[in-house]
């Protein structure tokens, strides 16, 4: 059995994470500070052009390759139109649905660099003036910015740098409690993000023997589909990506173990990894749960798409309520931790 990992260190490195808004399209802070995370170990890294980061490991077989990504592109927004009563309209980043971020706190980020706060409400917010604020549908026409400034109409808005085009982040609102959850938007996927680096760093740091060259992949737009399709190697035989493990009736996914993905709404992943994985999880003693994520894609499920002859997986820890209000228990961050710890140092399944 493997001891590896720390979860409470690994989710106060979540919770810097999370902290730092970074939706699709606008992701070079939260990669800024990834690599400062890394910079004193001493790893071969450098960016592609989608502003993704790349970690490369030296392994014993460099004619075979393995890749693990995981992605710190977030849902957001953007700024659709600057409306005539002083308020924002918004055009979705991501796939999320209205309601989940009505009433909440968010951030505008100008083309200047300038931040303003704001809070995203419904039109018809007030009960004592809309007869009809429970009922009206929770759509882009509905929902909206109120800005946290002086701004009674639109040129109002324009004077600060406000314009169509700017990024709007959500609050995370990131709290680990007593009890070894750790609640906060956006754990997918920089729950899994901060699993890989500090994987990276502890093996570059404690100097384990690979068996393969590994690249690691920070990637910055899966939220949008194509953030992993590019960048890997001829190589490159297993293609591993670790993003959340989705909850909800019928899935057997948990909070408290490591979910492997048998098949998501790209199909099924490849089986003889699959077994691989389960195998590794039932000999290392990890709580695991295969599962099937019927409305999903991932990184590695964009790079079969693009063409890539890979050998593809799928594994992470369980979260709940997903696109939302997202919560995880440390048991989960442990078991992904000790499975991708035994993964990294096993042999590539045999074709």
């Amino acid at each position: 059995m493997n001891t590896y990992g720390n979860a409470k260190e690994t989710m106060e490195l979540i919770k810097q994470l999370v902290s730092i808004p970074s939706p699709s399209g606008n992701t070079k802070k939260v990669i800024d500070f990834c690599e400062q995370y890394l910079k004193d170990s001493n790893v071969e890294m450098y960016r592609n052009r989608k502003g993704g980061l790349i970690i490369t490991l030296p392994g014993k077989n460099t004619k075979q390759h393995r890749m693990l990504t995981a992605h710190v592109d977030t849902l957001g927004a953007m700024v659709k139109e600057v409306k005539a009563n002083g308020r924002l309209k918004l055009t979705m980043i991501g796939g999320f649905r209205w309601n989940s971020v009505e009433g909440e706190y968010c951030k505008i980020e100008t083309s200047s660099g300038k931040v303003y706060t704001g809070t995203i409400l419904m039109h018809q917010q007030s009960v004592h003036v809309y007869k009809d604020a429970g009922k009206a549908e929770r759509n882009e026409d509905n929902i909206e910015v109120r800005i946290d400034e002086k701004v009674l109409n639109e040129q109002d808005v324009r004077a600060l740098g406000i314009e169509e085009g700017d990024f709007v982040s959500f609050e995370p609102r990131v709290e680990i409690t007593e009890s070894g959850y750790i609640k906060s938007r956006h754990l997918d996927d920089k729950a899994s993000a901060a699993i890989l680096l500090r994987l990276i760093k502890f093996i570059k740091e404690n100097n384990v023997e690979l068996p393969y060259t590994t690249h690691f992949l920070i990637s910055n737009n899966e939220e949008i589909g194509y953030g992993g399709n590019s960048n890997i190697t001829p190589e490159t035989v297993e293609y591993l990506a670790v993003d959340m493990g989705a909850l909800g009736d019928g899935q057997s996914s948990d909070e408290y173990t490591v979910s492997i993905c048998a098949k998501d709404s790209s199909g099924p992943y490849h089986y003889g990894l699959r077994k691989h994985l389960v195998n590794l999880a039932k000999e290392n003693n990890i709580e695991y749960k295969v599962d099937i994520y019927p409305f999903y894609g991932s990184d590695a499920s964009a790079a079969i798409r693009a063409g890539f002859d890979i050998v593809h997986g799928l594994v992470g820890p369980g979260i709940e309520s997903s696109h939302a209000f997202e919560r995880t228990h440390e048991s989960s961050i442990r078991n992904t931790e000790q499975l991708l710890f035994a993964y990294v140092q096993s042999d590539i399944v045999p074709q």
